[in-house]
């Protein structure tokens, strides 16, 4: 990774068309979400969050399911199964390898609208499901509410994976950002409970609690995530804190990492998330955990969903979908 703390001028480490991105999002006067209400924010995001994303793919199946949580509460999930690749593709007579999806969105913002596209486009390329569910949101919901839903989820997805026509032993758990962060600590929970999974596939994940990596220095002002953003979803988030140090929302904390599911990492450059992604990537890898670390140079926050725009995005999407079906052993 090229020095980004000490560079003079971060800027000029974005690609120009990172750079064209974030100049048209500054002539359009788009408000930072710090400046809006939640109800706001969300609304502004499910607006804007398909602008730069690719067409949605088609899939052979969308099935709108509803999971149970411990507190009788249900999350809206939808599952997308891809066309098989041809009518001797074993996939179209078996149950199929399945990937389970947290959206980002800093605990505050975003749902499966946001990210249908994403998902949708994993789904084709890496030739398995989708599960994306709708985890419940802060300042409504706090902390450690999203922690027990994204948990709640894998183990009814789990449970239900056969009469769904999916494998259970062939389950992988994946997000972006704060969607990242929830799949690290599921992971953790999954090892625990003895839940195997094949895959955590992390987009930019949010792994420490304090914003003092000089990652976050360099690039708190201009690119797409800012230092009040992050404060913003964070205040929202966490009830004390106390709750910032809890290895559920700093998962750099968490006492023992040995066991984890092998790691598909996907960082951008210019984020202030990288420094404690490869943090995160060194710990896993010092605990024995299979890593597989890819930075994405001169792109920020966001930008696998800009893949309009942004070549890095389809890129980290065949990097992810690659590292899927190396986990599900998918070899069509």
């Amino acid at each position: 990774m090229r020095s980004m703390s000490a560079h003079a001028n971060p800027r000029s480490l974005l690609t120009p068309a990172m750079r064209s991105v974030i100049d048209r999002m500054a002539r359009a006067g788009r408000p930072p979400l710090h400046a809006l209400s939640p109800q706001q924010a969300r609304a502004f995001y499910e607006v804007g969050s398909g602008v730069l994303d690719i067409p949605p793919h088609k899939m052979a199946r969308v099935e709108v399911l509803r999971v149970p949580t411990r507190d009788a509460a249900e999350l809206h999930a939808e599952l997308v199964v891809p066309h098989p690749k041809g009518a001797d593709d074993a996939l179209a007579h078996g149950p199929w390898p399945v990937l389970l999806y947290l959206h980002g969105g800093g605990f505050t913002v975003g749902s499966v609208t946001t990210h249908a596209s994403l998902c949708r486009h994993l789904a084709h390329l890496a030739h398995c499901a989708v599960l994306s569910v709708d985890y419940r949101l802060a300042p409504e919901h706090p902390f450690p509410t999203a922690v027990n839903d994204a948990w709640d989820a894998l183990q009814w997805l789990h449970t239900q994976a056969p009469a769904l026509g999916l494998d259970p032993g062939r389950i992988a758990i994946g997000g972006d950002s704060a969607g990242g962060t929830l799949s690290i600590v599921t992971a953790l929970q999954a090892r625990d409970a003895g839940l195997p999974l094949r895959l955590q596939l992390l987009f930019y994940p949010g792994c420490a609690a304090h914003q003092d990596t000089p990652s976050h220095t360099t690039y708190a002002h201009g690119f797409v995530l800012d230092q009040a953003s992050i404060t913003w979803f964070f205040n929202h988030y966490v009830n004390t804190p106390a709750d910032r140090d809890d290895w559920r929302f700093s998962p750099l904390n968490a006492p023992d990492l040995d066991g984890a599911a092998p790691v598909w990492m996907g960082l951008a450059e210019c984020d202030p998330l990288v420094d404690e992604g490869v943090m995160m990537a060194d710990r896993l890898r010092l605990a024995g955990v299979p890593v597989d670390l890819e930075i994405y140079h001169g792109v920020t926050h966001e930008f696998i969903k800009m893949g309009r725009a942004i070549p890095e995005a389809l890129r980290a999407h065949q990097d992810a979908a690659r590292a899927l079906r190396r986990s599900f052993q998918v070899f069509a």
